[in-house]
């Protein structure tokens, strides 16, 4: 009988280990996941706000970046409400859309600025200057 209690507790002590040992392994494995197992955050909405800061604007261009903000979001909204459209249809829609809205701020910004620009469009960057033709 002394046999008998002397495994059931040494079971109950091995099961009560592993099961401790599991818990903190598992615990472990989440809080020491790599950063690179994240997902990269998608940028949030341009504002005139970080426009301005980003781009240093003058009062003049604010105004004029606020006036195709407010159109490219309006043509946004309406194309997401859009029922009629695919989903091709819709993206190539959004991207007439984001074409139209960087020409604009292309007009409305000093080179320098609009290069700073490109780069805080997502998925868009400066256009790469072709290589010099080879001479033959």
């Amino acid at each position: 009988m002394k046999l008998n209690k002397m495994t059931l507790i040494a079971a109950l002590a091995l099961g009560s280990l592993l099961t401790l040992s599991t818990g903190v392994n598992a615990q472990d494995a989440t809080t020491n996941a790599p950063a690179a197992a994240t997902p990269p955050r998608r940028p949030g909405p341009m504002t005139i706000e970080t426009l301005t800061t980003q781009l240093a604007l003058s009062d003049e261009q604010k105004t004029n970046v606020q006036v195709v903000l407010t159109d490219m979001r309006k043509k946004t909204s309406e194309l997401r409400q859009d029922t009629s459209l695919s989903t091709e249809d819709k993206r190539a829609k959004r991207k007439e859309i984001n074409d139209a809205f960087v020409a604009k701020m292309k007009e409305i910004l000093t080179p320098d600025q609009f290069t700073k620009f490109q780069k805080m469009v997502p998925g868009r960057r400066p256009a790469a200057t072709p290589p010099p033709a080879a001479a033959n």
